[in-house]
């Protein structure tokens, strides 16, 4: 599209502000303005978004001055900041302003509406101040500039003077190194620039609380002044706080940063960038999976800093070459790398739990142990794109990365297992079979991986997510038996146990040759239920003997106790569409034993009824004894 088209294009109506509403209401002639003197910082003028400076005198129309800034009027010699379509100004200085040249001196005459006389005003009237008077507001508009604003209430604003590298700032718990000198509102220098940048670490109030947001919205080489009130000034190594400072011009130069990442959260695994890569964070980085191709070197967390590999010299320096994604490498390893740019040399310290302790451990690296790795990122590849592929390869692809997750399924890694599967299926949303054949495998091989992801919920305990998943099979497909077996299971884990039986039923009367796995599955159901049955009674046993305030406690140990028995029945699943030979031989074992108990099931009725009748004809004869031995007692 060239320029002449998009010039006809509608353009998007921009939505009304507050202050367009209290613009509108400005009846004519009761703001005037008188030019004092003109400006000589160019033709320019402030707009919304611009950090406005200025002096501001008020006097009556016969020259009594009502408050001013100045210090000469009796002001403090503080100028007043404010960010246009921000700030909560008089509707006057909101119209006023906007029409001046940076360094020009302005006379504006006010009706009371104008300023705190006004119905929507914003802003309360100082003490003693005459409000419903007509008055001149004599303005110096010292600069203006766009506005960082780095919190709402506008104690900390941001005035770039020369643009960075990069978009990336420094957060916690980055290592920062930064030139900086400070003065007063009304210009006093209280800390004069040094030759050396001053270094601190992100987060630990090394800075004054306000220079630090400040220095958040920064990016690397930046030169900016940064404007902090008095509320945000706090002490801090950098420099003394005066109790009377209302606030402070912070000039800063970002020299550098340094990437530091707390990649739990807890300061348990900490990723340090000790020399930068190449290309942009993070989008240069291989956040997806991807084939890596690293240098590392493994070091134990003890005063020697002992080294149990080096790939440079125990690989004959071939680097390590690994897939991401596939539980190849320790997990506290590939979250740092996914997050380097090639040619980036990080620094990673790393908990047992996200290093060997589920992971073969190397020679040399005790049980418990917490290491450290010098990594470097020599590059990596990403996946092969699908776009412009035939059908064929598409499945050949899908089929690659489902044996994948079937492989961690089996290893017991249920969320990289998971995430292999939901990959392929969103790569599926632009997958459009050109034929019905194309139609019927796409569908069939779409329906096992959402199981597989259904089977891996099971796994790490989200029942519920996995009955969703499962209903996205039964709506396509109704009649789906592995569809209906793995929601089933799903109910029954999380003991939905008629739902459970609906679905098992269901498969037998859809598909004769499931009855197999679905009388099992019955069984395992009718067990669960005998189980849960049998906690119920032993919960409530007793109770009714109880005083009042017993039985509140065992009403908390009930429900203690059934929340234990719920995470246990959520966490029990069988292997279903991933480990389908294992399920088949758990349910021949089953259906087995359940033939074996079938004639005493069968025989147990007649058996009860023979002897509840003997049981009555006993009792009928010894209640006749009973009677001879009292009547013959009386008689005699």
């Amino acid at each position: 599209m060239d320029a002449t088209e998009q010039n006809h294009l509608p353009k998007k109506k921009k939505s009304e502000t507050e202050d367009d509403k209290r613009r509108k209401k400005i009846v004519p002639g009761s703001l005037l303005k008188a030019l004092v003197r003109p400006g000589g910082g160019g033709e320019s003028s402030p707009v919304d978004g611009d950090q406005v400076i200025y002096h501001c005198t008020v006097r009556t129309l016969d020259g009594v001055v009502v408050e001013s800034t100045r210090s000469e009027c009796g002001g403090r010699g503080l100028p007043i900041r404010d960010v246009l379509g921000k700030s909560k100004m008089i509707l006057g200085l909101l119209e006023g302003i906007p029409t001046m040249h940076k360094g020009e001196i302005a006379m504006f005459k006010m009706k009371p509406e104008m300023h705190y006389v006004e119905k929507d005003c914003p802003v309360s009237a100082p003490e003693i101040f005459p409000k419903d008077d007509e008055l001149h507001f004599e303005i110096e508009l010292l600069d203006f500039a766009k506005a960082k604003i780095a919190i709402d209430d506008l104690g900390v604003v941001k005035k770039i003077l020369n643009e960075g590298e990069g978009w990336e700032s420094p957060r916690e718990p980055y290592e920062v190194k930064v030139r900086i000198s400070a003065i007063t509102g009304d210009g006093k220098v209280i800390l004069s620039p040094k030759e050396e940048p001053y270094f601190f670490t992100f987060g630990k109030s090394e800075v004054p609380k306000g220079l630090e947001m400040g220095i958040g919205t920064m990016a690397r080489k930046e030169k900016a002044v940064i404007y902090v009130r008095k509320q945000y000034l706090t002490e801090s190594p950098l420099m003394h706080i005066a109790q009377d400072l209302e606030e402070v011009h912070f000039e800063v130069e970002l020299v550098h940063f340094i990437q530091v990442r707390d990649m739990l959260g807890d300061g348990r695994l900490i990723k340090r960038r000790i020399q930068d890569g190449r290309g942009e964070f993070p989008m240069d980085c291989p956040l997806q999976d991807s084939r890596l191709s690293v240098h590392y070197k493994g070091m134990l967390l003890n005063e020697e800093k002992t080294v149990f590999y080096d790939s440079r010299i125990e690989n004959n320096d071939q680097p390590l070459e690994f897939s991401s994604g596939e539980g190849l490498v320790p997990e506290g390893f590939e979250m740092c790398t996914r997050l380097m740019l090639p040619g980036e040399i990080a620094l990673v310290t790393c908990p047992p739990d996200y290093a060997y302790d589920k992971f073969p451990r190397p020679p040399g690296v005790p049980a418990g142990a917490h290491v450290q790795w010098e990594i470097e990122l020599l590059g990596f590849e990403t996946p092969k794109d699908w776009t412009g592929l035939d059908f064929q390869s598409i499945m050949n692809e899908a089929e690659n990365i489902r044996s994948t997750g079937n492989r961690l399924f089996k290893e017991g890694k249920f969320e990289l297992a998971k995430a292999k599967y939901e990959k392929v299926l969103r790569e599926f949303n632009h997958v459009n079979p050109q034929d019905d054949e194309e139609g019927k495998v796409f569908g069939d091989t779409r329906n096992v991986l959402h199981l597989n992801v259904a089977a891996c919920l099971l796994k790490m305990g989200e029942w519920r997510k996995s009955v969703e998943t499962c209903n996205k099979v039964l709506e396509a497909k109704p009649g789906h038996v592995k569809g209906l077996y793995r929601r089933g299971m799903a109910y029954m884990a999380g003991g939905e146990y008629e739902d459970a039986r609906n679905d098992f039923n269901t498969m037998i009367k859809v598909d004769k040759s499931s009855e197999s796995d679905a009388t099992a599955a019955l069984l395992k159901l009718k067990q669960k239920e005998q189980e849960a049955e049998s906690k119920a009674r032993k919960q409530f046993k007793g109770l009714f003997d109880k005083k009042p305030g017993e039985i509140t406690e065992v009403g908390s140990e009930i429900r203690e106790e059934s929340k234990t028995i719920e995470e246990k029945n959520e966490t029990k699943d069988d292997g279903g569409e991933i480990q389908e030979e294992e399920e088949e031989e758990k349910t021949r074992t089953v259906v087995g034993t359940e033939r074996k108990r079938k004639w005493t099931e069968k025989a147990w009725p007649i058996m009860k009824n023979v002897m509840v009748q003997i049981g009555i004809q006993l009792g009928v004869a010894l209640l006749g004894v009973l009677i001879f031995q009292f009547v013959s007692s009386r008689f005699t």
